[in-house]
């Protein structure tokens, strides 16, 4: 007897550096940088901290990206859901970081995935993408190229 057959979507190619879209932060081309060596995706962000509510959840508070990048809109958003884990950074030292769940989109898709929230301001791309996403969003990483999945999304139609 034939096993039946799922067939998985064929692997798509993004580039070192892709502009992408965080839609439940409406923020859009963002560039980030693809970092095969990074297993978590990461987020610049700076202002973070934990406010406790009045029946005593957690409530963590940051401002993403920098007032200077053009995609900063200056309201600080909101995450009841986080976590607190180490984080290895690409020099080797171990940093505490607060990790949330957020919404990234490629290729006109949707993936929801896990970020850090760091602050990136020395970094030239505010945005890391990392193995986890690459993986789950059957991804492939063609170093010659860049922002492949931006121009997916942006070509224009044939009148």
């Amino acid at each position: 007897m034939k096993k039946a057959s799922t067939r998985r979507p064929p692997k798509r190619i993004v580039g070192r550096r892709e502009l992408v879209d965080f839609p439940q932060f409406q923020l859009l081309g963002v560039e980030a940088k693809v970092d095969t060596g990074a297993f978590t995706g990461a987020i610049h962000c700076s202002d973070i901290h934990v406010d406790t509510l009045p029946d005593g959840r957690p409530l963590l508070r940051v401002l993403l990206l920098d007032a200077d990048h053009p995609a900063f809109h200056g309201r600080a958003l909101q995450f009841a859901e986080f976590s607190l884990r180490d984080i290895r950074s690409s020099n080797g030292d171990v940093q505490e970081r607060y990790v949330i769940r957020a919404v990234i989109r490629l290729f006109g898709e949707d993936y929801e995935t896990e970020f850090s929230l760091s602050d990136r301001s020395d970094m030239k791309y505010p945005v890391l993408i990392g193995r986890q996403l690459l993986r789950r969003a059957r991804l492939v990483v063609d170093v010659a190229r860049r922002n492949l999945s931006y121009r997916s999304q942006h070509r224009p139609t044939p009148d």
